[in-house]
């Protein structure tokens, strides 16, 4: 690329930093990923709830985990804030669990829910006791009924970051196909090290999305080229267009395959949820059926 210094962290250089391979899930495990990337506007959010149903609706049990006190992922699969009585907050607090899980209007989907009172959650942790493993404890109490379960972290690297990459088996990482793509992915990678030496040795990092794809634009193609330059096999085959019906979507509650399940963006998703069964071919639940009306 003809100005991939511009692309480039001051802490990745290309090539430089080779990312751990893929645990591959046994078979009859679930599987924890958490979705990170302290950048904003990556499509984080967007893909955790997105990847999420295109999961459940292939037949896989799906628990969505809210982390981020925009609750975004919350209002994403229909859920209105102001009606969650308890959710993440109260989980890493010790008091929640399987009663504050609902269900989504997507079946096998479930969703852990992010209430206000998590906006205050960084700051009471700093002083509580393991506070770097208090969302491990609380996913460890319900994750063998499910076989994904997908963090939507917040964007930002403070302790409830810290707490999803001490909680999850691995790391989904999107990166946008726009300018400065990979700005800032050096300091992901250094705060993946240091939770790997201190709080979770066997993180790895699962995968790399690629999301925003323009395909009007060079530049985007460029930055493809360079993100599967440099981080190889671990970025997935499937790229996640830029889309109006996917901007619009949140909006309405829904996910892509609800609002608009035969654009460009659904089936992206689909593939990339086809993708990711692959990646951790743990135990599947029956191919759940599809009610009238649903697209298949």
């Amino acid at each position: 690329m003809d100005q991939e210094r511009e692309f480039m962290d001051d802490g990745v250089a290309a090539g430089s930093h080779q990312l751990p391979a893929s645990t591959k899930a046994e078979a009859g495990t679930s599987v924890v990923l958490a979705l990170t990337n302290q950048k904003g506007g990556v499509g984080k959010t967007t893909t955790a709830v997105n990847l999420g149903a295109c999961l459940a609706e292939e037949g896989s049990r799906v628990l969505l985990v809210d982390l981020d006190p925009q609750g975004n992922a919350t209002t994403g699969v229909g859920i209105d804030r102001s009606t969650v009585k308890s959710g993440t907050y109260e989980l890493l607090g010790g008091t929640g669990g399987a009663d504050s899980i609902l269900a989504t209007d997507v079946q096998g989907l479930d969703v852990l829910p992010s209430t206000i009172d998590l906006a205050g959650a960084e700051v009471e942790l700093v002083s509580a006791f393991a506070r770097e493993t208090k969302l491990r404890l609380g996913i460890a109490t319900v994750r063998d009924e499910y076989d994904f379960v997908l963090i939507d972290s917040p964007p930002s690297l403070g302790l409830l970051t810290v707490n999803a990459l001490a909680a999850c088996d691995e790391v989904l990482v999107p990166i946008q196909c726009e300018y400065y793509a990979l700005e800032g992915l050096g300091q992901l990678m250094r705060t993946l090290d240091l939770v790997r030496d201190g709080l979770n040795p066997s993180l790895r990092v699962g995968g790399v999305v690629l999301t925003m794809f323009d395909a009007r634009t060079k530049l985007a193609e460029q930055v493809v080229s360079e993100v599967r330059r440099h981080f190889g096999d671990a970025v997935f085959r499937s790229i996640i267009p830029r889309s109006v019906r996917l901007s619009e979507a949140p909006g309405f509650g829904k996910p892509i395959i609800r609002y608009d399940p035969g654009s460009r963006a659904a089936t992206a998703y689909r593939e990339l949820a086809t993708e990711a069964r692959a990646r951790w071919p743990m135990a599947r639940a029956s191919e759940q059926p599809t009610t009238e009306g649903e697209s298949t």
